[in-house]
């Protein structure tokens, strides 16, 4: 049996010596390319992977050790960490590729229109939040009376209250809505008395 010391020894002059190496892809390659064609169709991801296996090699040379196995059992657990690495990249970009697929990419000018309209509502999005925190009871009779154009009475018979307990929730509401400045406008508030 070889001493452990010895093996790192070849293994370190492996990595550092280009002639050793080139020895080393020589004996190999064929190996390799045939292991990746089993699981990979195009020539040219064949070609890459290959090269990536040789480059990991160069890496992780000082991860084998002759006493656990072959070089070929080795660099075959290399590619198929290589291989595996690459269906898990192709998998994620395929996921980002379905999730813009059929949407147009928006360019500059797509995109300065969608923040002035975005800073133009920012008002609205604050009444939402506003309304959002109100008890349900009253954000569902401020959206009624405010944004579905009903009469508070109109109001209070659908949600099946008297129309003196829709008159307070609404005060109730506006009172707190107001203390959210700028939020609603005037004419929004006066609908709501």
């Amino acid at each position: 049996m070889r001493p452990r010391h010895a093996g790192k020894r070849e293994r370190a002059a492996f990595a550092e010596d280009p002639a050793a190496f080139e020895a080393f892809y020589r004996r190999h390659f064929d190996a390799v390319t045939r292991f990746l064609a089993r699981r990979v169709a195009d020539p040219h991801q064949v070609a890459d992977l290959t090269a990536e296996v040789f480059l990991a090699v160069l890496d992780t040379s000082h991860t084998y050790r002759p006493d656990r196995g072959s070089e070929i059992a080795w660099l075959y657990g290399v590619a198929h960490n290589i291989v595996q690495a690459e269906r898990r990249r192709a998998a994620r970009e395929l996921r980002a590729t379905r999730r813009i697929a059929g949407r147009r990419l928006l360019d500059q000018d797509d995109v300065a229109h969608l923040e002035e309209r975005i800073d133009a509502e920012a008002p609205a999005r604050r009444a939402l939040q506003a309304m959002a925190e109100l008890p349900e009871s009253e954000r569902v009779l401020v959206e009624m009376v405010a944004v579905d154009g009903l009469t508070v009475t109109e109001a209070a018979a659908v949600l099946g209250i008297r129309p003196g307990t829709a008159r307070v929730r609404l005060h109730r509401a506006r009172r707190a809505l107001r203390d959210a400045p700028g939020v609603v406008s005037p004419l929004v508030m006066e609908g709501l008395q």
